[in-house]
């Protein structure tokens, strides 16, 4: 099984990580801010939440997708109350809320 392979069915490739991480990061070195992870969380998310439309019955998944959203709910939080501009830019870029 080639990389590629492999990094469709885990998730998303290094190239859409990385574009991610490009998109997000604060600064030039950035890849651990919150608005980073947050991005990220919110990626793998939507991708096993489309994996559910198919697979009902995977549980071990699912089970690591509550973990995904209760992180990324933590980051949300931690945004929130340290800093309200960056919590709102980064629910409106990604559009959390509706």
């Amino acid at each position: 099984m080639s990389e590629e392979q492999r990094a469709g069915s885990m998730g998303f490739t290094k190239e859409a990580k990385s574009g991610l991480i490009q998109h997000h990061r604060l600064h030039e070195s950035d890849t651990g801010s919150p608005e980073v992870q947050i991005a990220i969380l919110s990626e793998r998310i939507n991708h096993l939440t489309d994996h559910f439309k198919n697979h009902r019955k995977d549980f071990a998944s699912r089970r690591g997708l509550i973990m995904m959203v209760s992180k990324r709910r933590r980051l949300l939080d931690y945004l929130k109350n340290n800093d309200a501009a960056r919590y709102k830019q980064i629910v409106e870029k990604l559009r959390l809320r509706k």
